[in-house]
Formats: C-alpha cells, structure tokens, sequence
C-alpha cells in the first residue's frame, strides 16, 4: 500500500506548525526554569529574613492548627451562642456570657451572631452605596451614550482612581482620621465598590443594542430619556446581576477590614486568634463558612430570579455562578 503524498502546500502547513510545536516547548522551558529560579530565590529571601530560621520552623508548620484544637468539643458550641462553661475561671478565654447583648429582659443575641450582622451591614450598605454612584457614572462612561471624549476619559479615569487602592489600604487611611469602627470599613469597601460597579457596568451598557437608542434619538428624545426609556430596561438584569455578585465580594472584605480595627467580626476573630481562644476561634470560623456560604447560595439564587434560568444554560451564566 502506498503512502499518500500530500501536496506542498499541506507538507508546508506541517512543517510551520512542527515549528510553532517546538517553539512552543522551548518557551514552556524556559517558564518553568525561570519558576523555578524565582520561587528559589524567594525561599532563599524567606530564610535570610527570618535570621536562618524558615528551614528550622518548616516542619513546625502546622503546629498553628494542632494549638487550635480546645480541650472540649462542647466548648465551640458554648463559644458561639454565649453559654456558661464548666472550665470558665474569670479569665476572658471561657469569658461567654459576658458578651451577651442583650435585646430584652429576657431574650440575648449572640454575641458573634451580633457581630456577624454588623459585618452583614457593612457589606450591604457599602454594595448599596456603590451601586449607586456606579449606575451613575457608568452611562458617562460608556462610548455609545457619551460624545464627548473628554468627560468620556475623565470618569473613566475616575473609576480607575476609585478601585485602584484595596479595600485595606483605604480603611487604614479613613481610621486614622475617623477613628476606629465601621464608618471607616463602609467608606473603604464603598469607594472601591463604585470603582469595581462602574467598570462593569459601563462595558454592560457599550454591549447594549442601540436600536431603542436610536428610535428614542429619532422621535426627539433628549439624552436622559435615552438612557431612561431606551438603556436602563435592557441593561438593569445585568446590573442587579453584578451587584449581588458584588454583594458576596464584600462580605468577605467586610470580614479582613475588620481584622485591623473596622468593626464586625473580623475584630473579634483577630483578637480570639492572638490571645489563643480556641474555641471562640473555630466558633467565629465555623460562623463565617456558614454565612459566606449562605450568603452565596442566596445570591446565586436571586441572580437567577433577575436575569433568568435560561441565561445560566449557556456558558456566561455558568460564569455568574
């Protein structure tokens, strides 16, 4: 049987991606002799930081967790709802009770459940504040809405500013003005909201089909009732869809912001963390994975409500999910 003798120009086609192939394993190579390189260095980095001592403490790695282990299973649960401890002593490890707040006589919350709400309200009045200022600025953003190249770039350049900085580095600069709590956790997380809104929302609207736009244009309406009548209909699903995404992003920031003084629960997880309470530590763990979880199985399922089931058949609702 003979071998098939293919033409020049499919012989030519072979050899140029024979060439791309091997192309493609000397760069893979190289990548990965240069991670390679660069992860040396940084353990290399590590050591000298820690006077020699990261090689010493490695194998001590997990001893974090083994310290976090309390001497009772019950302990967790007494930690979480606030109940007396058959261990407490006075000191503020098996201390429950005393955070009790109070809502009557006779009736208390929790004091991580209350604390976990604070950090809830946090995140949603920061996402409601951003939603806002972002549906605002993102049709003065957007290249099919605004002529003017000018105002188009400076708000552009605006949103960037607002995102650019973590939520972290914001809390920081505002506490120290504002003082410790969470007035300075909700600017932070709202100003960077806004940014991130923004942004997402004026790329929704750029995608936007432009016909309503141009009945609207042609029957003499003005540049409000464009984006009245003829954006604002089709592009809301997707906003609200971003938003409540949004919404589970800064429940966790919410969380790390409290972590260095912006009120919630992160506060109380740092100060558990360092006095080493155990139990109140897997506690407030156990609380958080229960509420991002909730709160994300909850987004998910209004996210669906707002934009549709059959959006989530196809490859980009898959994404929002």
């Amino acid at each position: 049987m003979k071998t098939p003798r293919h033409s020049p120009m499919v012989a030519e086609t072979e050899r140029h991606w024979q060439a791309l192939a091997r192309q493609r394993r000397i760069y893979t190579g190289l990548g990965l002799v240069l991670l390679l390189m660069a992860l040396a260095g940084s353990l290399w980095f590590a050591n000298e930081t820690n006077a020699g001592k990261f090689w010493d403490r490695l194998p001590h790695l997990f001893d974090f967790f083994g310290d976090m282990i309390p001497r009772d299973g019950w302990e967790i649960w007494r930690a979480l709802f606030d109940l007396e401890s058959p261990y407490a002593d006075g000191s503020l490890k098996y201390d429950y009770p005393v955070g009790r707040v109070w809502l009557t006589d006779n009736f208390y919350m929790p004091e991580y459940v209350f604390k976990m709400i604070e950090t809830i309200n946090i995140a949603v009045v920061s996402t409601i504040i951003g939603f806002t200022f972002g549906f605002l600025l993102c049709f003065l953003a957007a290249a099919n809405l605004t002529t003017r190249g000018w105002l188009r770039s400076f708000v552009r350049r605006f949103l960037e500013i607002l995102r650019a900085f973590p939520e972290i580095v914001i809390a920081g600069f505002f506490a120290a003005i504002l003082s410790l709590g969470p007035v300075p956790a909700i600017i932070a997380v709202a100003i960077h909201t806004i940014g991130s809104l923004g942004k997402m929302f004026f790329e929704v609207v750029e995608n936007a089909d432009m016909k309503s736009d141009e009945g609207l244009r042609a029957v003499g309406g003005n540049w409000v009732e464009r984006v009245r009548f003829g954006m604002v209909p089709q592009v809301l699903p997707n906003f609200l869809s971003y938003t409540l995404m949004r919404l589970e992003i800064n429940v966790r920031a919410s969380t790390i912001i409290g972590a260095v003084g912006g009120g919630g629960i992160g506060e109380a997880l740092r100060l558990s963390i360092s006095r080493g309470h155990e139990a109140k530590t897997i506690a407030i763990v156990l609380l958080l994975l229960l509420t991002v979880t909730g709160v994300d199985q909850l987004s998910a399922w209004l996210r669906r409500r707002v934009v549709g089931e059959q959006a989530f058949e196809s490859g980009y609702g898959e994404a929002l999910t």
